[in-house]
């Protein structure tokens, strides 16, 4: 999946425009620990978190995240933003609430696109890889 496929799967309002829309999403993690993506991030991820300040930024960047995306309408500070255009860091925001947004990749399963699901893990969501078997059926396709 590709930022743009993202962007039109979620409805979601770019707020970084002008970097690259072909940038490959592998994953997904819903999280608002930094310490704990730090350690648990990944390479292309797309990271739903609240936190807007510039450190989002900074950990994005470093993780080497495809994009960071903000729920529920929660506006990123523009020194935030300004910081995530100059290190190539897509920053995506949405009305819907993170739960909503990770459910909402199970709309649209093109074959062999990674899969973004909800797998509690210590009371966090992530995934990088197949779907977890304990979902439902219709979610694991």
């Amino acid at each position: 999946m590709t930022l743009e496929n993202l962007i039109a799967l979620t409805g979601a309002k770019n707020m970084t425009p002008g970097l690259p829309l072909d940038t490959q999403v592998s994953c997904g993690y819903t999280c608002d620990l930094l310490s704990w993506v730090m350690a648990h991030g990944k390479q292309g991820m797309a990271w739903i978190t609240v936190q807007t300040h510039m450190n989002v930024i900074a950990v994005a960047s470093l993780m080497e995240m495809a994009a960071v995306i903000i729920p529920e309408g929660i506006q990123m500070e523009e020194p935030s933003l300004e910081k995530a255009r100059e290190e190539g860091v897509a920053v995506l925001q949405s009305d819907k609430t993170a739960f909503a947004l990770c459910a909402r990749r199970y709309t649209w399963p093109p074959a062999g696109t990674a899969r973004l699901a909800i797998v509690p893990a210590g009371g966090l969501s992530h995934v990088c890889g197949p779907a977890h078997p304990f979902l439902p059926e219709p979610l694991r396709r």
